[in-house]
């Protein structure tokens, strides 16, 4: 089973860049995505709905502004959209897909980074969303959770982490609320579970060619239930185009 997660900064966008023409070539089981920034009536254009695969949108209450989709190959048993709190549900930042003993999820998580009251609503929304969390484990069903996170989480996880101690991404207080996922919750970081390599990274700040020196910072994860743990087999970011100031975090499993 291949999934992918892309935040595509605008689909409409990501669209011009080729990225449907790319998801064409490739074969994928789900599809996540992030950052939208589209309603449902401004995508009518048949690109916006591959044939091979259902499409669910989940669209943010404000015109342009994030919004979630998941693309599936397989028709899923049921599909979900909101958490059931505010920030969550009117900005359209989770969607979630329900098969056989398996729900796939493409999450949002708000960005800090614009300044003080960005991140309050960040910590607002990690606070709401750890006790999301926590229930998923009392479900009888595995999860993978794909999302920009908006989190680094280790000093691997991002280029100039010593600088960036102080900024939203790395701060200490977003860093031990993914310890706590991992090690008091039982999730686990999928993509490092099989690839330990140094500079993967999914997001570039569009300044200084970032992209083009690789100086970026890992914020796409899928997060997995721990019995999910031994079914990962590969995964990887694709990085040969750009579809957005992200990319694409592929992983394989054997499920």
């Amino acid at each position: 089973m291949r999934i992918m997660t892309l935040n595509c900064n605008g689909i409409r966008a990501a669209a011009r860049k080729g990225f449907f023409d790319w998801l064409n070539s490739q074969d994928f089981d789900v599809v996540c995505l992030q950052e939208t920034k589209a309603q449902l009536d401004q995508l009518s254009d048949p690109i916006f709905h591959p044939e091979n695969y259902q499409c669910y949108y989940f669209d943010a209450v404000k015109k342009g502004y994030a919004g979630t989709a998941i693309y599936c190959k397989r028709e899923p048993n049921k599909i979900s959209r909101g958490l059931g709190f505010e920030i969550a549900d009117t900005e359209g930042r989770y969607i979630q897909a329900d098969f056989d003993g398996l729900s796939v999820a493409s999450l949002y998580l708000p960005s800090g980074s614009a300044g003080e009251e960005r991140q309050k609503r960040k910590f607002h929304f990690m606070d709401d969303y750890m006790r999301h969390m926590k229930s998923l484990r009392r479900k009888r069903r595995e999860f993978i959770i794909c999302a920009d996170w908006n989190i680094c989480h280790k000093e691997i996880d991002l280029k100039n982490w010593r600088s960036n101690q102080k900024n939203s991404g790395f701060l200490p207080e977003e860093r031990q609320w993914l310890d706590k996922l991992y090690d008091d919750n039982g999730f686990v970081d999928a993509f490092r579970e099989v690839n330990q390599e140094e500079d993967q990274y999914s997001w570039w700040s569009n300044r200084g060619q970032a992209r083009a020196k690789n100086v970026g910072w890992r914020l796409d994860y899928h997060v997995v239930t721990p019995g999910l743990k031994d079914k990962i087999l590969s995964a990887e970011i694709y990085t040969e185009e750009n579809f957005s100031d992200h990319a694409p975090v592929i992983l394989e499993y054997n499920l």
